[in-house]
């Protein structure tokens, strides 16, 4: 392997005539070839350069080195290519997790469809609300909703989604619209995981507690209540989008809207992307996205 040190630096030098160019070309620092071409001179005992301010050449003893270098590499670009061509089909085990009613509704059928175009790929879906550990778990991606808790893990955005905070017609005619978050407090709130509501004001981000008769952690069931006129409810676009489209439920509160939450993927930051891996994850943003 030390005949091999500096050749490819070497041609990258003789194709660009430039150090600079040459550093750039091959993703590293000027003094790094500069380092090793020298090396590799001092090793041959020849002077493979003419070197000037202004310009590289090669010498005779450079040209004939060239002729004879510039085939080794291109083979060894193949190899590495055939490699990484052979590496790039997708096959194996992807293990995913995600929220359950999310991955129910909206990643379960997407990655039917992966599998459909990737017949090599096996699947282990595991839906749970409960955060996971990745590595402890070999879970390969995990699918996050919202804001995210810093962690040693990757982030990649592959959707966003709006809250909407909504009644039925029916409500709003008996008890009246909110026009203020401080009117809240004398309505009925359907109440989801979390006893607090996300806003934004002109001082910025608010969450705010509420309460009302039903208390409940599906938020199907929280929009079937809201539907029925049994209170305020905010949920997700992905829930509520067919009723406000449809007329069934009425947004309130608009001015005090949050800003749109991340659907992310997650993944270990220690574990280098198999091609499976990032096939999916590029697939499912293009897809969400």
């Amino acid at each position: 392997m030390a005949n091999w040190e500096g050749v490819s630096e070497f041609v990258g030098v003789a194709e660009t005539q430039s150090f600079t160019a040459a550093a750039k070309k091959l993703d590293t620092s000027v003094a790094q070839i500069s380092r090793r071409v020298s090396a590799l001179e001092e090793r041959l005992a020849v002077k493979l350069f003419n070197r000037t301010t202004r310009k590289v050449s090669l010498t005779e003893a450079g040209q004939l080195y060239y002729q004879q270098c510039k085939h080794l590499v291109e083979g060894l670009e193949l190899a590495e290519l055939a490699v990484t061509q052979m590496q790039s089909t997708p096959k194996g085990l992807l293990k995913v997790t995600a929220p359950v009613t999310y991955g129910e509704q909206h990643l379960a059928p997407l990655l039917h469809q992966f599998l459909e175009l990737h017949p090599q790929v096996d699947l282990d879906l595991m839906l749970t609300n409960q955060k996971l550990d990745l590595i402890e778990m070999g879970v390969d991606v995990a699918i996050r909703l919202g804001r995210l808790q810093d962690s040693s893990l990757i982030a990649k955005r592959l959707s966003t989604r709006q809250l909407y905070v909504c009644a039925s017609p029916k409500y709003l005619e008996r008890y009246g619209e909110p026009h203020t978050l401080s009117e809240l407090s004398k309505h009925e709130c359907l109440v989801g995981s979390v006893d607090y509501w996300r806003f934004r004001d002109s001082k910025g981000e608010k969450s705010l507690r509420v309460s009302g008769r039903i208390h409940c952690n599906s938020g199907f069931a929280l929009l079937d209540a809201a539907k029925r006129g049994l209170g305020l409810v905010q949920l997700p676009d992905d829930y509520v989008q067919t009723a406000l489209d449809s007329g069934e439920l009425v947004e309130v509160l608009s001015d005090y809207r949050d800003e749109r939450e991340g659907i992310w993927a997650l993944y270990p930051q220690n574990r280098n992307l198999s091609p499976k891996v990032r096939l999916l994850i590029d697939f499912l943003a293009e897809r969400l996205g």
